[in-house]
């Protein structure tokens, strides 16, 4: 009987794991959807600053004669740190999802567990 009770509660427990990844898994979502707006957007205005002459050195380092072909690469290097929080939220919502994923796993283990008890 104790044992029936104890896995109950570890189902009711995954749910609530599960409830609460979710909401993280939206914020989340939302955070991804942001640092990759903030990284087009950052990036499109350093091209448009290249191209313009309105950027003329990065690191220290004088920027000359900039051809169409590298104005790209120029402006990601640039915007590094925007690329780096694009990538960092793009991870934390993989991880979310996998989380999730595998606490679902471990629910329907229980549950299976659990019919074998009724």
């Amino acid at each position: 009987m104790d044992d029936a009770i104890t896995l109950r509660q570890k189902i009711e427990s995954k749910i609530e794991l599960l409830e609460k990844e979710r909401l993280r898994l939206f914020k989340a979502a939302q955070h991804k959807a942001k640092t990759v707006g903030d990284y087009d957007k950052a990036l499109a205005l350093t091209m448009l600053k290249l191209k313009n002459g309105i950027i003329q050195e990065f690191e220290g380092i004088r920027i000359d004669n900039v051809s169409a072909t590298t104005v790209e690469k120029i402006a990601r290097g640039i915007c590094w740190q925007e690329a780096l929080n694009k990538e960092e939220g793009e991870a934390l919502y993989k991880s979310l999802l996998t989380t999730i994923d595998c606490i679902r796993a471990e629910l329907n283990g229980l549950q299976s567990v659990n019919k074998f008890f009724e």
